[in-house]
């Protein structure tokens, strides 16, 4: 039985936008734009390097991807033959990522919870919270939450903003109201995560973090690249689950 969602303001604004995750020059275009990079790093985090040549690192891996939204990072996954779960608190999300995914032709799986109280009996070896936590009030609750579905040694990865003056004039100003790169009012600076604080819950939910890695925007090149000193703004965070 599925928990009744608290309709907040972060419900709401989700809401409104669900008819736009699959177009590509849409509200949703920046993320279309990152996929790329996010495999990119899934990859090099869950595989051995010297297996990455050789080996599919994806297949058959057990993955969660929590806040999937429509599906923008399951598809690519599932691609690449991992068997993946998707979770939305928001239905009208979860079935416009049903339905693409019907069209593509790619099994799936997808259900409808509420992050504050995720019911599921089955483990994983990857989660995935790509851009998600700065949305909750209690991220560290979702956080603590989904390492019981970690399997011995699994992993999480997490991409999320960074709090401080440059990111509240990039992330937020410049590219909600000046550029319209992302939806208006996607974004609240108070909600915003410092790596630190990030690294300090995982350390105490008995989590290793392995690596954190920035993504930027190079306004030369226009393009988005990854960096390890440049975490001032986004940034992904890996942690292994400690035995």
């Amino acid at each position: 039985m599925i928990k009744k969602i608290n309709k907040n303001t972060e419900f709401l604004h989700f809401e409104q936008l669900s008819k736009e995750w699959w177009r590509e020059n849409g509200k949703f275009k920046i993320l279309h734009t990152i996929n790329p990079l996010r495999i990119k790093y899934i990859k090099k985090n869950i595989a051995h390097k010297k297996a990455l040549k050789f080996t599919n690192p994806f297949k058959n891996l057990e993955i969660l991807d929590l806040g999937c939204g429509g599906g923008l990072i399951c598809e690519p996954l599932a691609r690449l033959e991992a068997k993946v779960t998707g979770i939305d608190f928001i239905n009208d999300n979860i079935k416009a990522a049903k339905i693409h995914a019907n069209k593509s032709n790619l099994n799936i799986r997808y259900l409808l919870q509420d992050l504050n109280s995720i019911n599921l009996k089955k483990k994983y070896d990857l989660i995935l919270m790509l851009e998600v936590i700065e949305h909750l009030d209690n991220w560290d609750v979702l956080i603590r939450n989904s390492i019981k579905n970690l399997k011995p040694n699994g992993k999480l990865i997490i991409s999320t903003i960074n709090r401080n003056i440059l990111s509240k004039i990039f992330a937020i100003y410049i590219s909600e109201r000046i550029l319209n790169i992302i939806p208006q009012n996607t974004h609240k600076y108070d909600k915003l995560i410092k790596p630190r604080e990030l690294e300090d819950v995982l350390n105490k939910n008995k989590m290793k973090v392995t690596d954190i890695t920035g993504l930027f925007f190079n306004p030369i090149t226009r393009d988005w690249l990854l960096s390890k000193n440049k975490t001032r703004i986004n940034y992904f965070c890996t942690a292994e689950k400690i035995n």
